[in-house]
This record gives structure tokens, sequence and C-alpha cells, in this order.
């Protein structure tokens, strides 16, 4: 019997290709877990290699606890993938993964001069920039559930079944909780692209918000609009991996 190791807990689904140009890192929004990555490398550059990544506390990690700060889950993370990063590689994070991707890029360079060779940030707002939301994370159950709703990215058998909610509703608050505590600290911009997709429907992030980006590179900004509210990665997958799929061509 094969022991797993701690990457295979934190790379869910990963398809090894010695011939991969670059690796993708994929990072999902909070309560999300790496299945909302399972088709992706149907959809993208064969020489991309798709690493779907499984925070703790969801899918084949429901037993362990999830982190509720989020400078221990860079630190964990770093030491779990750094054995992946022997040749080029892009992050892409969705709303929380985008925040986990962007201070992650961060850390690899402050502390081993890696970069990635691009970041994509979808639906979050620029981290420079104060959240306008109330914390929600330590609300009582009919409140955050409320807050759930208006959201729309928990789906509905989720929020209506009493043992889904006991399983689900601790990890949402523990992800919200690593958003909302979450402090941001000046540091130089990225020495890598950055790529910004935002939904034309999210009314929780703005344009305004994702051009705010702009700041954290000085290389080269692109920002694409998607039709969608704040989880256009659910609605229009097959759109957004075309786009995805042109700017990793030029990648690697």
């Amino acid at each position: 019997m094969t022991v797993p190791s701690p990457l295979d807990s934190w790379i869910a689904r990963r398809k090894p290709s010695p011939q991969a140009r670059l690796r993708l890192f994929c990072f999902p929004y909070a309560g999300g877990g790496a299945s909302l990555f399972r088709t992706w490398s149907d959809g993208l550059p064969a020489d991309v290699e798709v690493c779907p990544v499984q925070l703790p506390g969801r899918g084949t990690r429901l037993l362990e606890p999830p982190f509720t700060r989020l400078s221990p889950l860079i630190q964990a993370l770093t030491e779990a993938i750094f054995p992946l990063l022997d040749k080029p590689f892009v992050f892409f994070g969705h709303s929380l993964g985008a925040l986990i991707s962007f201070e992650l890029a961060r850390h690899l360079r402050k502390e081993y001069a890696v970069n990635p060779v691009r970041l994509f940030i979808s639906a979050d707002r620029a981290p420079q920039i104060p959240n306008r939301d109330p914390p929600t994370h330590s609300l009582p159950e009919g409140e955050f559930l409320a807050q759930l709703r208006r959201l729309n990215g928990t789906p509905r058998e989720v929020l209506e079944d009493e043992e889904l909610r006991q399983i689900m509703l601790p990890l949402l608050r523990a992800d919200f909780a690593v958003y909302e505590t979450y402090e941001y600290s000046t540091e130089p911009p990225l020495n890598c692209p950055i790529s910004a997709f935002g939904g034309l429907q999210d009314h929780r992030v703005s344009r305004g918000d994702l051009e705010a980006w702009r700041d954290q590179t000085n290389v080269s900004f692109s920002l694409r609009m998607f039709p969608g509210d704040h989880f256009f990665l659910n609605t229009t997958q097959p759109v957004l991996l075309r786009a995805l799929s042109q700017e990793l061509r030029g990648d690697g």
C-alpha cells in the first residue's frame, strides 16, 4: 500500500505530465475545493499541467481542520507545493483563492526569490483596497445563512439540508475568517504579469476593484470581463478557459 505524501493531499486530481511546459496551480473560492477544476485540463493546452489545490476541511481533506488565518495557510502551502516549482508555474485564484495566490506569490519571492510566470486574478478586489463589507464569519447562523444566499455561491441544497449545513458552515466560517481578517502590507509590485477576470453582474467586486490590481505588478496588466455574477467561474467556464488558454500559450 502506497502512503500518500503531503503533496498528494494538497494537490488533488493532478495528472503528472513530464512533457508539461508549465504548471497551473488553481485556488478555489471560500467553501470550494479542488473539484471546481476537475475538467480544466480538458479545456487548456496539452502542455499545461493543471494542479488543483485542495485546502484542508473539504473534499478528500474533510476531516482536517480548516485554516482561519492567512499567514499559516501560506506557510503550509509553500512547504507543500515547493517540490512542484521546478518548472515554470502560474497561479489562478478566484475570490478568496485570488488573495491566497497573491500572498503566496509574495511569500515565494521574499523567501526563495521565486516568481510565478503569471498571476491570474479572478473576482477579487485588489488587496490594497479595504474591505467595504462588515465581517460575516462570526454572525449568528440565521444571519450567516442569509449572507450566503445573497452571495449566491452555495448550492441551495446545502443551505436547506441540516446535515449538509453542519458540515459546510464551519468550513465557510473559517474561509470567511481567512479573508476578513487579512491585513494588507505594502511591498514592491510583483515581477510577473497580472491578468484579472471579473463578472459583469458581480455586485461585490467592481471593475475599478479589478483595475486596481495594475498597481501590484511592474510588468504588464490586463483585464477581461465575462457575463455573470461573482461566480461566473462556474457559469461561463468554456469562455474563461479559452481566455486562459490564449494567455497561457504565450507563457512558459
